[in-house]
């Protein structure tokens, strides 16, 4: 069977230990191949689109950079760790949640002038600007974090690329590697908030989700239009969150112990950086590569698919029905 090229790259090299070592979840290959077998019929979100959408930019390409950069950067936790209520917010006559009522109060603020893509008003926004911004049914979680994210990135943007994102980005490479120009490796390194990293049993981790998402989104908006496309989308990982560990269990690919299940349907905090965190992310992306190797296995030539397309598939149908089929678990992070 062929394997998609990622397996060779940093991430997913990297997460093999885990998997071979891990006490608290395990990822069943029957039920990968048995998932496979019905999956690989149905139709994938092509790895293009377009600027379109309930919360256009506009045409821009430096625009639309510049508010992909920014909402990647503060795409994490949603959920209030003492109530487990998510963040919602009403724009445009609808009622969003989660990662979409955090665009939506993006693009709000950039409708009314805000300067939310400058560097220099990034440099010193703060938490109490942000309660503002990013009003809502409940305070948006972690807003002190967030304010030092945006204050540590609006910095380099000032120092190094005029203030700002799209600045950044055409200085890379169009790639997530690229002998260490890349995209991906790039804001890893020049962006700390990017570096999403852990260690297990004293050997590093690599996750990247935020920014891998990031060279996705890029990639989705950008490519039919000619002015950025991503050349190496077969060297990406899915992004490990919250959302892609309940999608796998419910259909019997991930298996958690006893202990580690109770404990998420409790509600307990699992701490960031724990053996139990690092395993539910680790097993999230091998069992996502090993499901796309599998459908592929299965699928014509011509209707290969890429780890983030399955990676869509599995979030958009979970991420809605997740409140109601089972809760996800909780960890107090900044990287998902």
């Amino acid at each position: 069977m062929n394997r998609i090229s990622a397996w060779d790259r940093p991430v997913l090299q990297s997460v093999l230990g885990v998997v071979k070592s891990s006490a608290h979840v395990h990822t069943s290959e029957e039920a990968v191949n048995r998932v496979a077998l019905w999956m690989a019929y149905e139709e994938f979100a092509p790895p293009s689109g377009s600027v379109e959408g309930p919360f256009n930019f506009g045409p821009d390409p430096c625009t639309i950079i510049d508010a992909t950069l920014l909402t990647s950067s503060l795409n994490f936790a949603y959920t209030d760790f003492e109530s487990g209520e998510r963040f919602e917010t009403n724009y445009m006559g609808k009622t969003w949640a989660d990662a979409e009522a955090m665009f939506a109060r993006i693009h709000q603020s950039h409708r009314n002038g805000t300067p939310i893509f400058e560097g220099g008003f990034l440099a010193d926004v703060t938490a109490a600007d942000l309660a503002v911004i990013f009003e809502g049914n409940i305070e948006m979680p972690m807003l002190e974090e967030r304010s030092q994210i945006l204050n540590e990135i609006g910095k380099v943007l000032v120092e190094r690329y005029d203030g700002r994102f799209h600045n950044f980005v055409q200085s890379c490479e169009p790639a997530a590697y690229a002998g260490g120009n890349g995209l991906l490796e790039r804001l890893t390194t020049e962006f700390p908030r990017f570096a999403d990293t852990s260690s297990y049993n004293d050997e590093p981790v690599i996750f990247y989700k935020l920014g891998q998402l990031c060279l996705w989104s890029l990639h989705v908006a950008l490519s039919e239009t000619g002015a950025l496309s991503i050349r190496d989308l077969d060297n990406m990982s899915a992004f490990a969150d919250y959302i892609l560990p309940i999608a796998l269990d419910a259909m019997s690919i991930l298996e958690f112990s006893e202990e580690l299940e109770n404990r998420i349907a409790d509600q307990v905090l699992i701490p960031r950086d724990s053996d139990e965190e690092i395993e539910i992310r680790a097993h999230t992306l091998f069992a996502t590569a090993m499901l796309t190797d599998a459908i592929n296995a299965i699928r014509p030539a011509d209707r290969q698919v890429v780890i983030p397309q399955v990676d869509f598939r599995l979030w958009s149908i979970y991420h809605t029905a997740f409140p109601t089929l089972r809760p996800h678990h909780l960890t107090r992070t900044i990287m998902y």
